[in-house]
């Protein structure tokens, strides 16, 4: 049985696909675009469908759309449509401002974002591009496959859960919003998923963390990372001021009051203005009372299930200093974080969800080890294209040994190999790679990147020495929680030291990914150190990128010494002799996309 997942509501379009409990593919549309996160969560991109992820998908299986037994999208709209469910018409505003006489809206453009989720089956159909409409032959808008509507947080709890390694678990999902909810609370046993409470609109941590997002002059639902960043070069001066702001209940429920920051704390910062003091004691108060927070509801959803296991899902799962306090403080044993904790986890979620419904299935066939479910290329595909792009390369005959020297002696690579990872972090498939040392190189990836100069880049490790560098550290493949660097060893990696010594630290063994593996190892016994810097492969505004094209022009776009791409090494040997100082003026202000931002009601 093979089940298709789409996540379109909001942001982040991803499809996955499964088959008889095994994900065979999963990828943002994102990748495929390059429009960072898709779209924006705007009602007039609800039919936006991940088309291009959907058919990498469906190629990944070696079907066609009409060969797809079932299709989960994430997202339930009968429970905003309430009694209006089976109506045949709904009143869609004609210009901003219009105020509905119908109280059941939770937001005047409801009508509009529900209608285009209500005719999904038929807008997957209608609206293919042509160019890929070969593997859409036969379908049509009631089938042949069966389409299943997901509730949100049903979705996120099963990403989070069914392909664990746990099979008893407390689960808890924290994001903006689904369909009403914002915070939900699950007891999974075995491949079942128990609903034990949630919170509803307006009440949402998620969207507090996203307003905050955009009073500091970031983007929401974009760049709430950078808030947590900011966090840790500031005191949490204000925290009462949250505090106050939001009120824990019984059983796991809260209420937040509306904030008004500006009231508090005076204007907005302006987007690219400069950062000062208080912004930086603003994002610690509201990062240390949101830890506080989650602290005190997985304390009681622990009390609840009794469980000694956890596992999470939604964008807020992705803070991962948070996830650390509630490793390193709170009372489960072991935390479980889907890597894709964002919307792009719902496609698979769903997809997990309904798959297991629809075979009754009592036991687990797939477990999360890795993320790299999206496109791959082999050597001959590769040197395909950089021939026919007339480009200069060298074939290695040892990959990690040759790298491994290149790294040592302070270039920074781009390294794309295997699967593209799925979910917002570079794993070592579409990485930027560099040497933990000297200091400077962060400053060095941040200037290559046009990033932000308090952005803090991360260490991936060999796993049987994590702990040698990082205080508690325990298996962490997917780099969603963060370490203290232990003192004797910061000298050695010093440009992967965060400002408040730690370090948000990616683990790896063999098995799941031997050449990246072989690279750090070779590293290691060149250096002595086990360490190496790996961000996303990517320049500012862009997504990470998914083919060899999009590798060589943003190798050729930016900075980079080396492109590693499979068995192949491009250099820019006689090019780029220019200092970093001679970037463009233009870099980052209009020319380049800084970001994708519209405007335009929002719903999430």
């Amino acid at each position: 049985m093979i089940t298709l997942g789409i996540n379109a509501a909001f942001h982040d379009q991803t499809a996955a696909i499964v088959k008889d409990g095994v994900v065979l593919a999963a990828a943002e549309e994102e990748r495929f675009t390059h429009i960072k996160h898709g779209k924006r969560p705007i009602p007039f991109s609800t039919y936006e469908l991940p088309y291009n992820a959907i058919d990498f998908c469906l190629k990944t299986a070696g079907i066609t759309l009409a060969e797809v037994d079932h299709i989960a999208y994430s997202l339930d709209p009968s429970l905003l449509l309430g009694d209006k469910k089976d109506a045949d018409t709904l009143e869609i505003p004609l210009k901003p401002g219009y105020q509905p006489t119908d109280s059941q809206w939770l937001n005047p453009w409801d009508p509009l974002f529900l209608s285009s989720i209500v005719n999904a089956p038929g807008h997957l159909v209608d609206g293919v591009p042509l160019h890929l409409s070969a593997r859409w032959k036969a379908a049509r808008r009631d089938g042949p496959y069966q389409w299943h509507f997901v509730n949100h947080h049903l979705a996120h709890a099963a990403s989070a859960f069914l392909p664990s390694p746990h099979t008893r678990a407390a689960v808890i999902v924290i994001d903006g919003r689904g369909e009403l909810a914002t915070t939900s609370y699950w007891l999974g046993e075995g491949n079942d998923l128990k609903l034990l409470g949630e919170v509803h609109l307006p009440h949402s941590l998620g969207l507090l963390y996203e307003r905050m997002t955009e009073y500091l002059g970031f983007l929401h639902s974009s760049d709430e990372y950078k808030v947590m960043a900011l966090a840790s070069f500031g005191e949490p001066k204000y925290a009462d001021y949250f505090r106050n702001l939001i009120r824990l209940g019984q059983n796991g429920q809260y209420t937040i009051d509306t904030p008004d920051f500006a009231g508090e704390f005076g204007p907005m910062r302006e987007k690219g203005g400069p950062l000062e003091q208080k912004h930086f004691d603003i994002a610690a108060s509201l990062q240390l009372v949101l830890e506080e927070t989650v602290l005190k509801l997985i304390t009681w959803l622990h009390e609840v299930t009794g469980c000694d296991t956890l596992c999470m899902a939604g964008g807020v799962a992705l803070n991962c200093v948070m996830n650390a306090r509630l490793r390193d403080k709170g009372p489960f044993r072991d935390i479980w974080v889907q890597p894709a904790s964002g919307d792009s986890g719902t496609a698979l979620g769903a997809a997990m969800c309904i798959d297991t419904r629809q075979r009754n299935a009592t036991e687990r066939a797939y477990v999360m080890e890795d993320v790299y479910l999206g496109p791959r290329f082999t050597d001959d595909e590769i040197e395909a294209f950089l021939k026919w792009s007339k480009l200069p390369y060298r074939k290695m005959d040892d990959v990690a040994s040759d790298v491994a020297d290149y790294l040592a002696q302070g270039n920074v690579i781009g390294w794309f190999q295997t699967g593209m990872e799925f979910g917002p972090r570079a794993l070592g498939a579409r990485s930027l790679l560099a040497a933990p040392f000297p200091a400077d190189m962060q400053q060095k990836m941040n200037d290559l990147k046009d990033r932000e100069d308090f952005r803090p880049v991360a260490p991936v490790v060999l796993e049987e020495m994590a702990d040698e560098y990082f205080v508690n550290a325990r298996k962490s493949p997917f780099m969603l929680f963060i370490n203290d660097v232990r003192p004797e060893v910061t000298e050695r990696i010093p440009a992967v030291c965060h400002s408040d010594g730690t370090a948000r630290i990616q683990t790896i063994n063999r098995s799941q990914n031997p050449v990246y593996y072989a690279l750090i190892k070779a590293f290691y016994e060149k250096t002595g150190v086990p360490v190496l810097i790996n961000t996303s492969f990517n320049t500012r505004g862009e997504p990470i990128v998914c083919t060899p094209r999009d590798a060589v022009e943003s190798f050729w776009t930016s900075p980079l010494d080396a492109l590693v791409i499979g068995s192949f090494m491009l250099t820019k040997t006689g090019h780029g002799t220019g200092s970093d100082s001679e970037k463009p003026a233009w870099y980052g202000r209009g020319v380049v996309k800084e970001s994708q931002e519209w405007e335009g009601i929002i719903i999430s």
